[in-house]
């Protein structure tokens, strides 16, 4: 095989590991909600082997603080959504895969959130995958902790941004100050370099015009 198949070969092989692993990413979802505001419960399980089939259903738990147990508030399954727990009843919004049986994104939207809908959220997913001689069946149990507030806070990261932003302001303006001082004090001292060979010229012609005012004399 010749250097440019290979490079080339190299090249496809990059591309599709790139693909099938940017394919699918766990990202955690966020924890903090605003009352009376909508809110994305996010949930995500990739699947490892993805020349694999497989199908997926989903199941969504909810334990409020001072609970006990979890209880069953949502089920997804080949595209069929059920909200189980009356308290959602209207607020519970399927935004994750559609048109798959193999479910990797299984998060929710609630509308209108309450202090009531604080507590352990548990996400199931209940994974069956065909190999060609048998199935395995996989559970994977992802959890979110939600805090309502009544109104948002200013994360970490925009605070430390602000403060970035301040202090570069503060040292820009320090050292245009300082580059000021130094140019006058720069003009300064060649202003009276200026001055003085000015007046060391003065003095030199004078001097000149007053011995020639003398030979004048002289010469009479």
């Amino acid at each position: 095989m010749t250097p440019g198949r290979v490079l080339v070969l190299a090249l496809l092989c990059a591309a599709y590991v790139s693909l099938v692993n940017g394919a699918c990413a766990e990202v955690e979802s966020d924890t903090d909600a605003v009352a009376g505001q909508g809110f994305k419960l996010g949930c995500i399980s990739c699947k490892m082997r993805m020349e694999v089939e497989a199908s997926a259903t989903v199941d969504w738990f909810f334990r409020s603080k001072g609970e006990p147990e979890f209880v069953p508030i949502f089920t997804y399954d080949g595209g069929q959504s059920l909200i189980k727990d009356e308290r959602y009843d209207d607020r519970l919004e399927w935004i994750g895969s559609v048109n798959t049986p193999d479910v990797q994104d299984a998060s929710l939207y609630i509308n209108n959130v309450t202090f009531n809908d604080s507590g352990t959220y548990r996400c199931r997913f209940n994974r069956v995958l065909e190999y060609e001689h048998y199935t395995y069946e996989h559970e994977v149990d992802k959890y979110v902790k939600l805090v309502v507030m009544a109104k948002a806070l200013r994360s970490t990261a925009s605070v430390v941004s602000e403060v970035m932003m301040y202090v570069s302001i503060i040292g820009l303006q320090v050292w245009l100050a300082v580059e000021m001082v130094y140019c006058y004090r720069k003009i300064m001292a060649h202003g009276e370099e200026a001055l003085r060979a000015s007046a060391e010229e003065y003095l030199a012609i004078a001097s000149e015009s007053k011995d020639n005012c003398a030979g004048v004399q002289v010469a009479e």
